[in-house]
């Protein structure tokens, strides 16, 4: 049984920090609204209110990526730390 809690890799680690950074920042930006209730800058004729949230669209596409992409290097490497038998 102390040889299982050596072998044990932490649970919260960096990159899980990351994952959990990218997940959650654009639910704080879209529910923080008085950021960015305004009209004001205008981006091609788009207030700002509209052309903000369509922005945090492909950011939180591009987030989302980055901690699938984050997530899927860390099951691997736990994997092979763990000598391939972790599923």
């Amino acid at each position: 049984m102390p040889e299982d809690s050596e072998q044990r890799q932490p649970v919260v680690t960096p990159v899980r920090v990351v994952i959990g950074l990218c997940l959650v920042a654009p639910f704080v930006a879209m529910l923080w609204v008085g950021s960015f209730s305004k009209v004001d800058p205008t981006f091609i004729g788009i207030p700002f209110f509209y052309w903000y949230q369509m922005l945090w669209v492909l950011v939180s596409t591009s987030l989302t990526m980055t901690a699938y992409q984050l997530w899927q290097r860390d099951q691997r490497s736990r994997k092979v730390k763990n000598g391939g038998t972790s599923r």
